[in-house]
């Protein structure tokens, strides 16, 4: 028996590499096989800024992007030469580090040893996924360190060393991309205990600490410019441009970059364009009525952010009225092999996450309660902000834990080997509740474009 899980195990485990390498040679030679992908709205600021950096120019080049990315390209760049490869497999040493970031992470859950190699596997063989190392946003660098304040707090709660470095990583985080802006004081809840004292005074200040000596010199620097501590603020900006959105699909009329520069010219500091910009935002609700505002936002967002056609996708060749950029010179049938894998696993990481969250039977403890306040946090800021199918890169990793679960379990009752004492409960019930909520999840990441006729007329 312990021989043949040995070999079960060591012929998955093949498997899965020999998925991720050929995933990964499929997204290299797409990025490069035809001459290299064109930087596209953000990228190309983030290059631009990290070049200037290296010019002598100002480390905080800007009030709607956070600094980290840009001193993190200029601190490749100055090592290695500027070459975008040397960032792109920086980023991929980052990518597998989250991969085993969220194996601890969902071990420590009590997920499993099993649950948590498959929902490492799915993070890594998505392609869907593993391209975010091939682009220069900050997803991959803000993420890894969102899953290592998760990993230092659910191992090492009490320790005033892992509790200073969560800290310095959440605040490294800010530094990233500003989505913890509202959240970070949530991390706190790692610190509460059952027995006595209830609250680790020690390490919770350490972590609060840390991340005020990381923010710091982002803080002072808005300040001393504009009067506020602030490190980057595009949060008005996101709101108006959400609320304005019409298609349930990205960069289909996407109006970001075109209203960029009337909401930069609206003011001379971020707290006058945000002023003009929240009043646009106000009078736009009252002319349209909250619950109606509400009920387009519910129709849109989820579409958006849930959708299938992810941001590789979105780059690969394709029309442009069902929001393509074309942007890889990918020929036809590498185009088509993306996709389909794309398609399938990003089909089968929501599916099976829903039924994993649906059969999960451990009592929430500090751990899953953070998991659970992350996503809702970020659902809950999704609805009105403009939303990028990009956005749900950072609950990924949590959608393949539950996936993984099921996945896992449902394995081991196949081969009579089902661990009564386990997380996930394969009863009638929670699979029909499963069921329910992986056919909404599959209706959101598929149903967009049908529903909003796009290409109607023009294939």
């Amino acid at each position: 028996m312990a021989a043949a899980r040995r070999a079960r195990w060591t012929a998955a485990s093949a498997l899965v590499a020999a998925l991720v390498v050929a995933s990964q040679a499929l997204l290299w030679l797409a990025y490069y096989g035809s001459g290299a992908k064109r930087l596209i709205g953000d990228e190309a600021s983030y290059q631009a800024f990290a070049l200037a950096i290296l010019g002598g120019g100002p480390w905080m080049p800007s009030t709607i992007w956070p600094p980290l990315q840009s001193l993190f390209l200029a601190a490749i760049y100055a090592t290695f030469g500027v070459h975008v490869v040397a960032a792109q497999l920086v980023q991929t040493l980052l990518l597998v580090g989250c991969a085993a970031l969220l194996r601890g992470i969902w071990r420590a859950l009590g997920g499993g040893v099993r649950a948590a190699n498959v929902a490492a596997a799915l993070f890594l063989v998505d392609p869907g996924n593993a391209a975010y190392a091939h682009w220069l946003w900050p997803e991959v660098t803000h993420l890894f360190l969102v899953l290592l304040v998760f990993r230092l707090l659910l191992a090492w709660p009490g320790s005033r060393i892992a509790s200073a470095a969560a800290g310095a990583s959440t605040g490294l985080a800010l530094l990233a991309k500003s989505l913890l802006a509202a959240f970070w004081p949530f991390f706190l809840i790692a610190f509460a205990r059952r027995e006595r004292p209830r609250f680790r005074i020690a390490s919770a200040l350490a972590f609060v600490v840390a991340l005020g000596i990381v923010t710091a010199p982002s803080l002072w620097h808005g300040w001393r410019e504009y009067g506020r501590p602030m490190i980057a603020d595009s949060s008005v900006y996101n709101l108006w441009i959400g609320l304005t959105d019409r298609w349930r699909t990205d960069y289909v009329e996407d109006m970001g970059g075109a209203t960029l520069p009337a909401f930069l010219a609206s003011g001379d500091t971020p707290q006058q364009r945000n002023a003009v910009y929240r009043d646009k935002a106000l009078a736009f609700v009252r002319e349209r009525g909250a619950f109606s505002v509400l009920g387009d936002q519910l129709g849109r967002q989820y579409f958006r952010l849930f959708s299938a056609k992810t941001p590789l996708v979105s780059q690969l060749p394709g029309a442009a009225c069902a929001g393509h950029l074309s942007v890889y010179s990918a020929p036809d049938w590498l185009a088509r092999t993306l996709t389909l894998w794309n398609d399938a696993f990003h089909a089968l990481i929501l599916a099976a996450a829903a039924f994993g969250l649906a059969c999960w039977r451990r009592r929430p403890d500090q751990g899953l309660v953070l998991v659970g306040l992350y996503v809702a946090y970020q659902l809950a800021l999704l609805l009105l902000v403009h939303v990028k199918a990009r956005f749900l890169f950072p609950m990924m990793p949590f959608f393949c834990g539950f996936a993984g679960s099921f996945l896992a379990a449902s394995f081991a009752r196949r081969t009579a080997r089902e661990d009564r004492g386990g997380t996930i409960a394969l009863t009638p019930l929670r699979l029909a509740i499963g069921a329910a909520l992986a056919a909404l999840l599959l209706f959101l990441a598929f149903a967009g474009p049908a529903l909003d006729h796009l290409c109607a007329g023009q294939l």
